[in-house]
């Protein structure tokens, strides 16, 4: 998403459903060589064939009609049913309740339940006195669930696992279920809480190979059939539960494959892709942030146009890669600074049509949110644009030059050019954050939450260019300006360097989520932020082909994959 990346692909031997979307293309080796032929996942140039072979609804008065229908009463039956549940004395005891809210998040519907999760967890918090009755996996799940819902828990209740040596007790090995627990609680550590990172180590020791994927760190519709593939047989209200996953997944996945039809015809009519030959081609990896951001089905507006936005990115990146010298790509940050359609004369042929494209796109975004809040950003969607330009402009600098900068200078210039200050502040306005918490939380408020967010891209961008790259020479990457300060230093320390960087933007990024989970109506902004973070694994995990197998696994599974799919509209 920014200047020296690298590209993704599928691997050239995959299924029939990537042949139709998706082309290799070559990695850029180094700072001073440009992609000559950029790989493209490219998608519905023939979409009614597409449509055809995966089963996208494109008639979608068809599908209201059906909606309207059984599917919709059974569905509404199911969600009134689990509703109820929450609300009801029938569970067991306490912790069972918590283990239905931990369901209902692993199985991606939590977004129907906001209200009565809340009234639950509330309940636990103001009730709980004492844990000296807690096993250690109950221990760990309340913690884990209250603590991300914005109620604060001290880390320091995992002392009573402690021995006199200050250590966790070695019977504990023995609990597995509740390891397991203890090392997803151990996520949501923060800064300076030094007894999360021990529980971590300690639990990670016995169970890391069983949780590869940690909730915390996972995208639930992305993990959510594993759930439903492990719970099998198992009755009560877990088969209410996973009854009602399937048909969220059924309709999760038809008004995705509309929504990725809408957007192919959009980025074809656009004509950028034609006029801009060199750049990239890839609606389908550009929808999937989306996506994976905004997992409500209901939101599908604010997809669309988030897709848009992160269109536009992408396709500046490629203007100030391959397009520009230095003094023409100023010229093009001074028209997004202007703002003004006046300023198109200033421009190159190719460039016009993206900048009044940039222009129309972002001011009908901005009067869509005034529709629907009351208010239009306007100014704060264009400083975003302008700032990435300025960021994009310092690596082109650097680029012409071929000098490294200081991995300090690099990496804050690189939080802007991620693009990640642009996706999030059109998110928080797209959701309405303002209007729904009263104005409580502002767009100031998340500009740390923001940092993290762009440093784990940024981080994890270049963590994959140095494996996937085999770089050398200036190619412009964290670790190489890292190695470049540190001489004696090799590969290896550089990425493990890079690794506990990760780690510690992880515990900001709890840090700042936490705090604004204080206030319920800005946590549709937290939960995307947090699926943003935990999609770019998915983007930048290179195997040693340079392909991204999580990420063709995490689009066919969402969008083409119909194990679990039920009553098809």
């Amino acid at each position: 998403m920014a200047v020296y990346k690298s590209p993704s692909s599928f691997p050239s031997h995959c299924s029939d459903i990537y042949t139709k979307i998706a082309n290799n293309g070559d990695i850029r080796p180094s700072l001073v060589a440009c992609r000559a032929a950029p790989q493209k996942w490219t998608i519905l140039e023939a979409t009614y064939e597409l449509s055809k072979n995966h089963q996208i609804i494109l008639n979608e008065r068809s599908f209201k009609s059906y909606w309207q229908d059984e599917f919709s009463t059974e569905y509404e039956q199911k969600l009134k049913d689990v509703r109820e549940l929450l609300k009801s004395e029938e569970l067991e005891n306490q912790i069972e309740s918590l283990m239905l809210v931990d369901a209902i998040q692993r199985l991606g519907v939590d977004y129907y339940f906001q209200e009565q999760i809340e009234s639950v967890l509330r309940q636990h918090y103001m009730e709980v006195t004492s844990f000296d009755g807690y096993t250690l996996h109950d221990l760990s799940l309340f913690f884990r669930l209250l603590r991300e819902h914005g109620f604060f828990i001290p880390a320091d209740i995992f002392n009573k696992f402690k021995g006199k040596d200050g250590v966790f007790e070695g019977k504990l090995k023995q609990d597995i279920r509740g390891l397991m627990e203890l090392y997803e609680a151990a996520q949501l550590v923060t800064e300076g809480e030094d007894i999360l990172d021990e529980a971590a180590k300690f639990s990670g020791e016995i169970v890391s190979n069983r949780l590869k994927h940690p909730y915390h760190k996972s995208i639930a519709r992305f993990t959510a059939k594993k759930y439903i593939r492990d719970s099998e047989g198992i009755n009560g209200w877990r088969k209410t539960l996973k009854e009602l996953a399937k048909m969220n997944i059924s309709v999760a996945q038809s008004t995705n494959q509309q929504e990725l039809a809408k957007i192919s015809e959009w980025w074809k009519n656009l004509g950028l892709a034609q006029e801009l030959k060199q750049a990239r081609n890839q609606p389908l990896k550009w929808y999937a942030w989306s996506m994976a951001s905004l997992s409500d089905p209901s939101m599908s507006e604010q997809r669309l146009e988030l897709t848009k936005t992160i269109t536009f990115i992408y396709i500046i990146d490629d203007i100030f890669d391959l397009y520009g010298t230095p003094d023409e790509l100023a010229v093009f940050t001074r028209a997004v600074h202007m703002w003004d359609y006046a300023a198109i004369h200033m421009l190159p042929k190719p460039w016009k049509m993206c900048y009044k494209a940039l222009l129309d796109t972002t001011n009908d975004i901005g009067y869509k949110i005034y529709k629907n809040h009351g208010y239009n950003p306007i100014d704060s969607l264009k400083s975003t644009w302008a700032s990435l330009c300025d960021a994009f402009l310092v690596e082109a600098k650097w680029f012409a030059s071929g000098n490294l900068p200081t991995s300090n200078e690099y990496l804050e210039n690189g939080k802007v050019s991620s693009g990640v200050h642009v996706i999030l502040v059109h998110i928080f306005f797209l959701l309405g954050i303002n209007r729904k918490t009263g104005g409580a939380v502002q767009v100031d408020d998340i500009s740390e939450l923001v940092s993290s967010v762009a440093a784990i891209l940024r981080l994890w961008d270049d963590f994959g260019s140095a494996k996937d790259e085999q770089q050398d020479g200036n190619d412009g990457s964290y670790i190489e300006c890292y190695m470049k300060e540190n001489p004696g230093s090799t590969i290896e320390i550089a990425r493990e360097h890079v690794a506990d960087m990760i780690s510690s933007e992880w515990k900001y990024l709890n840090k700042e989520c936490f705090g604004l989970n204080k206030n319920p109506s800005s946590s549709s902004f937290t939960k995307a932020s947090l699926n943003f973070a935990r999609m770019v694994p998915l983007m930048y995990s290179y195997d040693d082909n340079h392909r991204l197998p999580d990420l063709e696994e995490f689009i066919n599974s969402t969008l083409f994959d119909d194990t679990f799919l039920v009553h098809r509209p």
